[in-house]
């Protein structure tokens, strides 16, 4: 064998050695690769992490701005009602109730600060001429702001419309007239009727004011019994209208100067359950009457 034939394995061999150096370096390189993408990916999930932190702090940022920006309700005027069977001045009572101004007899409330109604009965007995029947009874209902259900002084303007639609439509009612009332409060009506029962024909007054957050309502009745002449509906509203008049004035004497609020309502200042339109204090008061069949409330 000739030595350029010895020397022809050799090169192969060496030729052999290097190109697997070659493709080691390139295997390196190719396994490197990844790595870095790895770490570029790494790199930029970090970046779009702290996008995320930045999206997520504006926000809330702007939940809380949102949360600050919110409505908020006008505190109701009034805080608290007078006691009911002191609204009216012992004269008053005398006209109205003659035989039974003592009489008063507060109706049952589990928060008097929001609700209360006194009544009074009067029955002036003039044996085989008969007798005069009266019966007068007041409701008050104080109405508070809160966030969900609104401002007191509009849930009050809804209940007092509420009370005159429900004066107007009462079952078996004859001769219903109603007008507007001056002189009590932001607004007031006056609804009359007759209601003719078995113990004799009833001239029925309900009259409903409302003062700010606070609505008033007034019933009162008469009826001449066992043969005594039936009263004048005229006579008899002008003295329920002087009633609710000073009812109103007894509101607001109760709460001072009568109130600016200056701080909103907050939302823990919901209306109490008792000042809920279906709970009205008067409603008991005259079950409790012997004159309630003659009741727009029995």
């Amino acid at each position: 064998m000739s030595e350029g034939t010895m020397h022809q394995p050799a090169q192969r061999d060496q030729q052999t050695h290097q190109r697997a150096k070659r493709l080691h370096r390139v295997l390196v390189c190719a396994a490197a690769v990844p790595v870095m993408l790895i770490a570029a990916g790494c790199s930029s999930d970090s970046g779009s992490d702290g996008g995320s932190a930045k999206d997520t702090a504006g926000l809330g940022a702007t939940t809380s701005a949102d949360a600050t920006a919110a409505p908020t309700v006008q505190a109701a005027a009034y805080k608290k009602l007078p006691e009911p069977c002191a609204v009216l001045s012992k004269k008053t009572l005398t006209d109205l109730v003659p035989e039974g101004a003592k009489s008063g007899k507060e109706g049952t409330s589990t928060d008097t600060a929001s609700r209360g109604s006194c009544s009074w009965t009067s029955l002036d007995n003039n044996g085989v001429k008969g007798s005069q029947f009266r019966w007068l009874n007041v409701s008050l209902l104080r109405f508070d702001s809160s966030q969900t259900q609104g401002e007191g002084d509009k849930l009050a303007a809804s209940y007092y419309a509420k009370q005159v639609q429900e004066a107007q439509s009462v079952t078996g009612a004859k001769n219903t007239k109603s007008v507007p009332v001056a002189g009590a409060g932001d607004e007031a009506t006056a609804v009359r009727y007759d209601l003719k029962k078995k113990e004799g024909a009833f001239k029925q007054q309900t009259v409903v004011a409302r003062v700010e957050n606070v609505v008033v309502t007034v019933d009162y009745n008469g009826a001449g019994l066992a043969g005594d002449k039936t009263p004048s509906a005229d006579t008899l509203t002008k003295a329920a209208e002087k009633a609710v008049k000073e009812a109103v004035a007894a509101v607001t004497s109760a709460n001072g100067s009568g109130g600016t609020p200056s701080a909103p309502a907050s939302k823990s200042a919901s209306p109490s359950k008792s000042a809920s339109p279906s709970a009205s204090p008067s409603k008991s008061a005259s079950k409790a009457s012997p004159s309630a069949s003659a009741s727009k409330k029995s």
